[in-house]
């Protein structure tokens, strides 16, 4: 077991390396968006309307940081303040029609990438790689509500 698990750490390390590879590349294409603003972009047009308090407990994080990556969100456009659609004291956050255009723009880019890598990949053997990503994610103890709406878990 432990060989394999040497494999694993390894592959992962691969995986972090192209990772930061694409980000930087991405950085070099003008409108491209930061990975914390697409994946908070994501939530939102997945979810609806949420608070940061809500937001942080979905990713897990500190209202502090989530505070600072929304703020981001909200200079730029891509999302608004609400006031609580049920009526809650708290604002909520809510995607703009720019912040869905840009999230959109961005996630053709990226699913277009991840098919162009998995090309010669059968549906077999992508379906058993999705199914080893969620149980591996659900292992490290990612929040089972950190996937959009549309994605089982």
């Amino acid at each position: 077991m432990r060989e394999e698990i040497v494999g694993i750490e390894r592959e992962l390390m691969l995986i972090g390396r192209h990772s930061a590879m694409a980000t930087l590349r991405a950085k070099q294409h003008e409108g491209r968006l930061e990975r914390s603003t697409y994946i908070l972009l994501r939530r939102l047009e997945a979810e609806g309307p949420m608070s940061i308090g809500q937001l942080a407990q979905a990713f897990g994080l500190d209202t502090s940081t989530v505070n600072r990556q929304t703020a981001v969100l909200l200079r730029s456009g891509l999302a608004e303040r609400i006031p609580d659609p049920d009526g809650g004291l708290a604002r909520k956050l809510r995607i703009t029609d720019e912040g869905l255009r840009h999230m959109r723009q961005e996630c053709a880019l990226i699913l277009d990438g991840l098919a162009k890598v998995l090309a010669d990949w059968t549906p077999a053997e992508l379906a058993s790689f999705a199914e080893g990503l969620a149980h591996f994610n659900a292992s490290i103890g990612a929040p089972q509500d950190c996937r959009p709406a549309d994605q089982s878990p």
